[in-house]
C-alpha cells in the first residue's frame, strides 16, 4: 500500500536522526512529510476505523513530530496534528454569524406525509419543468449537535454550533480536539480533488452509544452526575471551556453539506457527499440515492425498526431532493426549506401509573428519587422503574404518587419519568414532598447551596455503607470473585461487616451457619477475600470510595505516590499539581485522609495484609521509554496468566514500553500464552509470531524486567 510505504521510508530516514543536527531547511521538509503521514494515520485510524501501523509506530512518528515543532518553532503550523489537543481554556463564548443560515427542517410523521411534502415538491417544479419526479437523497438523521466547520485555504479556521441559524457559538478551541474533524483538507495529499479556497462544511457532532456508556461509567466512578442521553453529553461537552475536558471525552463527527464555498460547480447533493468523502470527511454510511418514492418510503419506514443495529442515535430520515437547480426553484419557506422534510420516528416512550416515590441512598451519602411503576414495555424492555432525578424535577412537572405518567427510554436505555397526564388525575393525588431525614438512619438530610442533591451526612448511615461495600467488592476495585451485592449486603446486616477491614477478618465458620454455603463454597469465598490483598495499589485507592475518584483518577495518583501512606501525606497543592487532578478532586482526596476513621481503616487494611504499596506496573514511565525492556513491542495475550488478571498484565507491559492488542497481525511481535488460550494461538503459528507460554507469575514478570529477545524464541 503507497500509504505504508510512505510511513517506512519515512520511518527508515529518522531511524538515527539526531533532530539538534537538523538545519532550518531540513526541519521544515521534515515536518511536512510527518504532518502529512501522521494525518493520513490519523484519518486510517478515526475515520475509517482501519489502521495500517501499530499503535507504537504512530506514537513515535507522533512524538518525532511534536520534538521537531518544539526544536524548530516556525516548523510548527495550525493545522498539525499536534494542535489537536491544549491551548487554555477561555473565559467565554464568543458569538459566530452564519454566512448563510442553518436552517430547521418540516417534519413528516409518516409514509403519507412523505408522499405529500414529495407531491408538492412536484408541484413547485412543474411551471418551469414539467411532470417531473426528481431523485431525492435519504440520509439518517444523527441525534447529535449540529456544527458547521469553515476551512480558509483548506485549513480549519472555525467551528461554530447552530445556535438560532443566525448566528452560533465559537467553539473552535473544543472542535479541534475531535480527532474525525480534518484540521486540514485534503487530509491524503494523493487526494482527487482540492479543497476550495473557501469552504464551509456542516455536520452533526455526536457521541456513540458504546462511548457514551463509557463515560458515564467513568464519571459515576469519580462521583459525578452521569448525562441523560448521548446527545445531552455531546452538548454539555461542546459547551466546555476547557478544550482538556473535551479531548477527554469521545465525541465523533458525520458530515452532510456544505454551506457557502468559494468555488461550488456541484449540480447535485450526492456529487458534494462524494467531493466531501475525497476531502477525508467521515459521512453516514447508510445514505441512499432514490430515483422512485415507494423505494424511499419503504427505507424510511424500516429505520425505526433498525436504528438498534446502529452505535450512534437516529431519530429521524432527512430526505433531500437531490438536484440543486431543483433546490433553487423550490426555495425555502419562514427558516425551512422546502427541498428537504425530516421524516421522523416516533417516540419511544409509553404511558403508565407511578404507583410510590421512593428515594434511594447512594455510597457518597446522596439520596435520590426513584419512581416505582405499574409494568410497561417501551422499546421491547419492560419497564417497572423510572429516574426522577432531584426535588427539583419532581417540582417543577408537578409529579405525585398516583399520577399517570409518560416514561421515555433516555438514549434508550435510561428509563426516565418525562411529565404527567393532569387530566387522568382522580382529585386524590397530593403532591410529593421530599422527606427530611434519611430512609435508612433517620439523620436529617443537607441540600447544600446551588446543590440539585440531597445528601445524608452521617458517615455511618447503614445504606451508604452497603453501597460502599459492594463498591469495594467490585470487579474494578478488588475484585473479589463470589461476593457481590446480595452476599455483601447480607453480611452487613448479619454484623460481620461493619467496616471494610472487616471483609478480611471473615472466616469459613462464619459462612457455614448462612444459607446456601457449604465447607467448600466457603472455603471458596475466604481464599477469593485472601487473593484480593495483592491487588494493586489504585484498585484499592479506587476501592474506598472518595468521592470523584474513580478507576482513572486513582491511577494518576498512585503514579506519583508510592504508598496510601505517602498519598496521607500529600498536601491539596502536590496533588492539584498533577496533570488530570483538579482542585475538587485534591480537596477530595484530602479531606477524605482528614477522617480519623478513614485514617484507622487504612491501618486496618494494613494490618491484615492488604496491600497499600504502589506495585511494579504501576511506577511511573522512565524518562528514555526506548530504554524499557518492551519499547516498541506489540503484545497479544491469551488465556489465564497466573496471579495477573487480564487488566493489570496489560498495564504492566504498557509500564515496560509495549503495547497490547487484541488481535494477532502481522504486527503482533509477540504472542504471551496462559491456560486454556483461546484461538489465537493458532492465529500466532500461522503468522509465525514469536509465542511465550507463561505457567508462572515468574515468568511473565521475567519477560516485564528483560524484554522478549531475552526469554523467547522466534
Amino acid at each position: 500500500m503507497p500509504l505504508t510505504k510512505d510511513t517506512r521510508a519515512l520511518q527508515a530516514d529518522l531511524e538515527g536522526l539526531a533532530i539538534d543536527t537538523l538545519s532550518q531547511g531540513d526541519a521544515l521538509a521534515l515536518a511536512k512529510r510527518l504532518r502529512s503521514v501522521v494525518r493520513r494515520h490519523d484519518h486510517r485510524y478515526y475515520v475509517e476505523d482501519d489502521p495500517l501501523i501499530a499503535d507504537r509506530e504512530y506514537d513515535r512518528l507522533y512524538r518525532t513530530l511534536k520534538t521537531l515543532e518544539a526544536e524548530f518553532p516556525e516548523a510548527q503550523t495550525e493545522d498539525s496534528p499536534t494542535q489537536r489537543v491544549g491551548g487554555p481554556p477561555i473565559d467565554d463564548f464568543q458569538k459566530h454569524e452564519h454566512p448563510k443560515p442553518l436552517l430547521s427542517l418540516s417534519n413528516a410523521f409518516d409514509r403519507t406525509e412523505l408522499r405529500e411534502w414529495y407531491e408538492r415538491c412536484q408541484r413547485g417544479l412543474a411551471d418551469r419543468y414539467g411532470t417531473v419526479e426528481p431523485a431525492v437523497v435519504a440520509e439518517l438523521k444523527i441525534d447529535g449537535v449540529a456544527i458547521a466547520l469553515t476551512y480558509d485555504d483548506g485549513t480549519l479556521s472555525v467551528a461554530a454550533t447552530r445556535g438560532d441559524g443566525s448566528v452560533g457559538e465559537d467553539v473552535t478551541h473544543n472542535i479541534r480536539t475531535v480527532h474525525r474533524i480534518p484540521l486540514r483538507i485534503p487530509v491524503a495529499s494523493e487526494a482527487e480533488v482540492e479543497g476550495p479556497e473557501h469552504l464551509e462544511v456542516r455536520g452533526e457532532v455526536f457521541m456513540r452509544k458504546s462511548e457514551f456508556d463509557a463515560l458515564n461509567e467513568r464519571l459515576v466512578e469519580e462521583g459525578e452526575q452521569p448525562f441523560a442521553n448521548p446527545r445531552n453529553a455531546a452538548a454539555g461537552t461542546l459547551r466546555q471551556l476547557d478544550p482538556g475536558v473535551v479531548a477527554d471525552r469521545p465525541l465523533s463527527f458525520f458530515a452532510f453539506a456544505v454551506g457557502s464555498v468559494s468555488d461550488n460547480d456541484l449540480a447535485t447533493h450526492t456529487e458534494v457527499l462524494d467531493v466531501l468523502d475525497a476531502l477525508g470527511f467521515p459521512l453516514e454510511s447508510h445514505t441512499k440515492r432514490f430515483e422512485d418514492l415507494e423505494p424511499l418510503l419503504d427505507f424510511c419506514e424500516q429505520w425505526p425498526q433498525r436504528r438498534d443495529e446502529l452505535d450512534y442515535e437516529v431519530d429521524g430520515v432527512v430526505v433531500k431532493i437531490d438536484r440543486h437547480e431543483y433546490r433553487d426553484e423550490l426555495g425555502t419557506i419562514a427558516d425551512a426549506p422546502r427541498w428537504a422534510v425530516a421524516y421522523k420516528f416516533p417516540a419511544r416512550e409509553a404511558t403508565t401509573t407511578l404507583q410510590k416515590i421512593r428515594v434511594q441512598v447512594g455510597r457518597t451519602g446522596a439520596v435520590n428519587p426513584e419512581a416505582v411503576l405499574d409494568p410497561v414495555e417501551i422499546g421491547g424492555v419492560t419497564v417497572s422503574k423510572a429516574t426522577l432525578h432531584n426535588e427539583d424535577y419532581i417540582r417543577e412537572r408537578d409529579i405525585r404518587e398516583g399520577d399517570t405518567v409518560v416514561v421515555k427510554r433516555a438514549g434508550d436505555v435510561i428509563p426516565q419519568v418525562v411529565r404527567t397526564v393532569p387530566d387522568a388525575r382522580t382529585g386524590d393525588e397530593e403532591p410529593w414532598t421530599f422527606p427530611a431525614t434519611c430512609p435508612a438512619c433517620d439523620t436529617e438530610l443537607v441540600r447544600l447551596p446551588d446543590e440539585a442533591d440531597h445528601v445524608c451526612p452521617n458517615s455511618e448511615c447503614p445504606a451508604q455503607f452497603k453501597r460502599l461495600v459492594e463498591h469495594f467488592v467490585q470487579r474494578d476495585a478488588m475484585d473479589i470473585e463470589g461476593l457481590g451485592e446480595r452476599l455483601s449486603h447480607r453480611l452487613v446486616d448479619l454484623g460481620l461487616v461493619t467496616t471494610l477491614a472487616d471483609i478480611y477478618r471473615i472466616e469459613t465458620d462464619d459462612l457455614t451457619p448462612l444459607d446456601g454455603f457449604a465447607n467448600k463454597s466457603a472455603e471458596n469465598l475466604v481464599t477469593a477475600i485472601e487473593a484480593s490483598k495483592d491487588r494493586s495499589l489504585s484498585r484499592l485507592l479506587f476501592g474506598l470510595g472518595i468521592q470523584h475518584v474513580g478507576k482513572t483518577v486513582a491511577e494518576l495518583v498512585v503514579r506519583h505516590c508510592a504508598s496510601i501512606e505517602a498519598l496521607a501525606a500529600t498536601s491539596a497543592e502536590d496533588l492539584d499539581a498533577i496533570d488530570g487532578i483538579g482542585p475538587t478532586i485534591a480537596e477530595s482526596i484530602v479531606d477524605w485522609f482528614a477522617v480519623p476513621e478513614n485514617r484507622t481503616l487504612v491501618d486496618d487494611l494494613a494490618s491484615e495484609g492488604v496491600n497499600t504499596h504502589r506495585q511494579p506496573h504501576e511506577a511511573p514511565l522512565e524518562a528514555d521509554e526506548d530504554a524499557l525492556p518492551l519499547a516498541g513491542c506489540t503484545i497479544v495475550l491469551t488465556g489465564s496468566l497466573p496471579d495477573w488478571t487480564r487488566a493489570d498484565a496489560s498495564d504492566a507491559i504498557e509500564r515496560a514500553g509495549g503495547s497490547v492488542t487484541s488481535s494477532v497481525s502481522g504486527n503482533t511481535d509477540l504472542l504471551v500464552v496462559g491456560a486454556n488460550p483461546g484461538s489465537k494461538l493458532a492465529s500466532a503459528r500461522e503468522e509465525g509470531t514469536a509465542i511465550l507460554e507463561v505457567e508462572t507469575a515468574e515468568e511473565f514478570q521475567e519477560l516485564l524486567d528483560q524484554g522478549m529477545t531475552e526469554v523467547t524464541d522466534s
